[in-house]
C-alpha cells in the first residue's frame, strides 16, 4: 500500500498532560507512504522543555510521550515520503496549477517523525529489526530523540537522523545497534545532524554521510560528546568532538577515499583489532570503542600500509587536551609571561620608585615629547616620512641553506614544522587525530 501511515494524535491538551503516553510496538509491519511520513506522533505528552536559555546534553527522556519498541524476532520496514508540508492558507496561480503564495503551518520531511520528544527500545533481546527508507531524512524527532535498543537500519535522502529545534535538541545513543547510509539522492545530507547535542553512550554505531557533498557523519551543532559504545562515522566533514569518556581516533586523509575498501588497525603484534569498511566516499573517517586500547597501531587499506602525522600536539605550540580541555596555566604565568599577584581587597598596588616603570607599560611623557630612540633602532621621522634604505643586494646564502621564513606562521611570525609522517600510530586514551593518511612510501 503507497498510501499507509499510523499517525497518533491524543489531542491538543496531551502536551501537558503527563498520562497522555503512547507506546507503539512494531511486530512484523510493512508500511509504505508516498505523501508523508509512514509513522509519525503528532500531540502526546512533552516531558521535556524547549527553552534554549537552560538547555542541556543531560536530558532524561524516560517519561517521553512518544515510545517505540521493536519487537525481538522481527523485522519491520517503513517508506516515507520525501516531504509533506502543511499549509495553513494558500493562493493558487491563475491557471490553478501551482501554489503562487502560501503560508507554510508545518513540514514532516522525515520517513518516522514525532513532533515531541521519543524514545525507541528493543526488546528483551534486542533481536528486533527496524528498516527505514527514507527520499528525505530517516528518522526525526522536534526536540529530543533517545535510542535504548534494537537493530535499526537507515538509508535516506538526506540526514539519516534529524533533531531539529536549534541550540536545545538532545540525540542520546544508549544502546543497540544503529546502521545509517545517506544515498545523496539529495545532494547532501549527514548521517546524524543534531542542532542541539549528540552523545553517545553505547551500542554501535555507523553513520555514512553523502559522498559528494560536504556532510559529515556524525554532526552536532552544540557539541559530540562519546562516552561509551563502538563508533564509526564517515563524511567529508569533520565536526569537532568536544568530550566524552570513551578513546577515539579521526583520521583525516590527503585524498579523497573511495569507498568500498576496509580499514583496519593492527597493534604491535600484528593482530587486527578492528576494521571498518565505510561504502561511500569520504575524507575523515572517526572510530571510537574499547578496541582503541593505549598503544601503538599500524593503519591499512586492504592491503596496503598507511602513514600519517601525530596532531595529538602542535609542534612546538600548546599541546592538544584530552576531549577539548585547555591546560591551566601556573599561577603567576600567563603565555610565559610574568603576571603581577593579585592585591588583597582595600589594598591597592604599590608604586614604583621614580625612573621605573612596570614590564609591559610606557612611560608617560610630557606633552609634546617623545622618548629618544635606543641605539640601532628606527627613529620616527618628522611628517611622516620614511627614512632612506642602505641599497645593495640581499646576502647570498650559502649552499644548502634557505632564508629563513617570514610568513605569518603561528608562532611569532615563523611558520611551525609540521608534524613527521609516520608508520606508526600511537592511540593513547582521550582523543587522538591523525592528518595527511595515504599510502605509506614503498
Amino acid at each position: 500500500m503507497s498510501l499507509g501511515q499510523i499517525a497518533v494524535d491524543l489531542g491538543e491538551e496531551a502536551e501537558t498532560d503527563p498520562e497522555a503516553v503512547v507506546t507503539l510496538v512494531l511486530s512484523g509491519v510493512n508500511i509504505t507512504c508516498e505523501v508523508a511520513p509512514a509513522i509519525i506522533f503528532y500531540n502526546v505528552y512533552e516531558c521535556c522543555s524547549s527553552d534554549a536559555e537552560t538547555a542541556t546534553k543531560d536530558v532524561d527522556t524516560s517519561k517521553a510521550g512518544a515510545n517505540v519498541v521493536i519487537a525481538d524476532g522481527t523485522e519491520n520496514n517503513i517508506s516515507g515520503s520525501y516531504v509533506a508540508k502543511i499549509y495553513k492558507s494558500y493562493e493558487l496561480s491563475e491557471d490553478g496549477t501551482e501554489i503562487a503564495d502560501s503560508k507554510k503551518l508545518h513540514k514532516y520531511d522525515g520517513a518516522f517523525y514525532s513532533k515531541k520528544t521519543m524514545n525507541i527500545n528493543g526488546g528483551e533481546s534486542g533481536t528486533g529489526i527496524l528498516n527505514i527508507k527514507a527520499e528525505n531524512e530517516g528518522l526525526d524527532s522536534e526536540l529530543h530523540l533517545t535510542i535504548n535498543g534494537g537493530i535499526i537500519n537507515i538509508t535516506s535522502g538526506n540526514d539519516g537522523i534529524n533533531t531539529n529545534e536549534d541550540n536545545v535538541s538532545v540525540t542520546t545513543v544508549n544502546g543497540g545497534e544503529l546502521h545509517i547510509l545517506c544515498d545523496g539522492s539529495t545532494g547532501e545530507g549527514d548521517g546524524i545532524d543534531s542542532n542541539g547535542w549528540l552523545v553517545i553512550n553505547g551500542g554501535t554505531l555507523t553513520a555514512q554521510a553523502c559522498a559528494t557533498s560536504g556532510d559529515a557523519g556524525i554532526d552536532s551543532d552544540k557539541g559530540i560528546y562519546i562516552n561509551g559504545g563502538s563508533v564509526m562515522a564517515s563524511g567529508s566533514m569533520l565536526d569537532r568532538i568536544a568530550g566524552g569518556d570513551q578513546t577515539y581516533a579521526v583520521f583525516g586523509f590527503a585524498s579523497r577515499q573511495n569507498g568500498g575498501s576496509t580499514y583496519t588497525l593492527k597493534n604491535a603484534a600484528g593482530e587486527a583489532v578492528a576494521a571498518y569498511t565505510p561504502t561511500n566516499s569520504f575524507s575523515y573517517l572517526i572510530v571510537a570503542g574499547d578496541e582503541l586500547a593505549p598503544g601503538d597501531y599500524t593503519f591499512w587499506q586492504d592491503e596496503t600500509q598507511l602513514a600519517g602525522s601525530q596532531a595529538n600536539a602542535m609542534q612546538g605550540g600548546m599541546p592538544a587536551m584530552p576531549n577539548g580541555e585547555m591546560p591551566e596555566i601556573p599561577e603567576g604565568e600567563q603565555n610565559g609571561q610574568n603576571v603581577p599577584p593579585e592585591i588583597p581587597e582595600g589594598m591597592e598596588r604599590p608604586e614604583k620608585p621614580d625612573g621605573e616603570f612596570p614590564q609591559g607599560e610606557l612611560p608617560v611623557m610630557p606633552e609634546g615629547e617623545m622618548p629618544e630612540p635606543p641605539a640601532g633602532e628606527m627613529p620616527v621621522m618628522p611628517d611622516g616620512e620614511i627614512p632612506e634604505m642602505p641599497t645593495g643586494e640581499p646576502p647570498v646564502m650559502p649552499d644548502g641553506m634557505t632564508p629563513p621564513d617570514r610568513g605569518g606562521g603561528m608562532m611569532g611570525g615563523n611558520r611551525m614544522p609540521g608534524g613527521e609522517t609516520s608508520t606508526t600510530f600511537t592511540i593513547v586514551k582521550g582523543g587522538n587525530q591523525f592528518s595527511g593518511v595515504l599510502p605509506a612510501a614503498s
